[in-house]
């Protein structure tokens, strides 16, 4: 799990436009005093190379760095409202796939499903990575329909999360309970989402304590990447981009790092390997842009993994945004096709 430590790596303890750019951190100074003979016509090379590293450094000093956020979710000054803005929750640790859908609280998406995973699909599921990455998407897909109530499909994703989940041996009776609540009608929406989250708890502590962590990373990916996918397709207009939309596709850059970080504990299996070099790339579009606070603003919270904060100033761009979104399409398609 990210540690303050690892946060101020990635940099989301960044609390101002001001920050020491990367170029000045990444600056090296060899000495030149080494005890190898040079001819005199290198070492003039090396001194120009020296001078010209160390004017550029010199020349980018603390406080000079201009920030242009392409988004802000900041509000204006100009409303004159005096009331402090309330602060939102961004999760920045790993969530099960029922929690991973909370990035979709207060952006009203839109009933559509017909682009869930359709429950017919899990009798093709075969294989254990197939059906470990699935039982996320299943997950995800279960988060997603409970916002709009609950009913027979949702019904119908939780029996299907768990065939899925008997697939991977997990005993049934960890899904058991839930079920029978919703189909009594006897649970609100809050209840069963808790009662989810419990399950996917116990879900992943049964495959740890069996010595099958990369089944439960494989999981926590599925989940991941279908909540993505339902943002990016559902919730991400390319034409006119939302900032508060954009804010939370921006910010999964820090769960994406979690992730990362915990699958790069199970490198013995060539799933885990195939599919975390698909997410470093996606990564790699993560990379190219920050996420700014004002100062003053952000909070950590070490003990829930959030951060708390009014708003944010992001950098990056719409043809990013393009390419997260299709990239994330082409990776769910193929997660989800049996």
């Amino acid at each position: 799990m990210p540690l303050p430590q690892r946060l101020r790596n990635s940099k989301i303890q960044k609390e101002s436009a001001t920050s020491v750019p990367d170029s000045v951190k990444h600056c090296v100074f060899v000495p030149l005093w080494h005890k190898v003979k040079i001819t005199i016509a290198l070492y003039f090379i090396l001194l120009i190379s020296f001078a010209f590293i160390f004017t550029t450094c010199k020349n980018r000093k603390r406080g000079e760095e201009i920030i242009t956020p392409s988004f802000s979710t900041y509000k204006s000054e100009k409303t004159g409202n005096v009331t402090p803005p309330a602060k939102e929750e961004t999760y920045y640790g790993l969530l099960t796939p029922v929690e991973v859908c909370v990035i979709f609280n207060r952006l009203g998406v839109s009933y559509n499903n017909t682009i869930l995973n359709p429950t017919t699909n899990s009798d093709l599921y075969l294989s254990t990575s197939k059906a470990a990455i699935n039982t996320g998407i299943y997950g995800a897909d279960f988060g997603y329909l409970k916002l709009f109530g609950l009913g027979q499909e949702v019904i119908n994703y939780m029996l299907t999360i768990r065939e899925m989940s008997n697939k991977l041996g997990i005993p049934d009776e960890l899904l058991t309970g839930p079920i029978r609540q919703v189909q009594k009608d006897m649970a609100d929406i809050d209840t069963v989402t808790t009662l989810m989250r419990n399950a996917y708890n116990a879900i992943e502590d049964h495959l740890r304590q069996s010595g099958r962590e990369s089944t439960a990373g494989l999981m926590l990916m599925g989940g991941w990447v279908e909540a993505m996918f339902i943002a990016t397709q559902l919730l991400y207009n390319p034409e006119n981009p939302d900032p508060e939309v954009v804010e939370k596709i921006s910010e999964q850059k820090y769960t994406l790092n979690s992730l990362l970080s915990f699958m790069k504990n199970y490198y013995d299996d060539p799933v885990v390997v195939y599919y975390t070099k698909k997410l470093r790339y996606l990564k790699s579009f993560f990379d190219t842009f920050e996420i700014y606070f004002e100062k003053g603003d952000l909070e950590i919270d070490t003990t829930r993994q959030v951060l708390l904060s009014s708003g944010s100033k992001m950098t990056i761009t719409v043809d990013t945004l393009n390419r997260i979104r299709e990239y994330i399409l082409r990776l769910r398609t193929e997660m989800a096709t049996p």
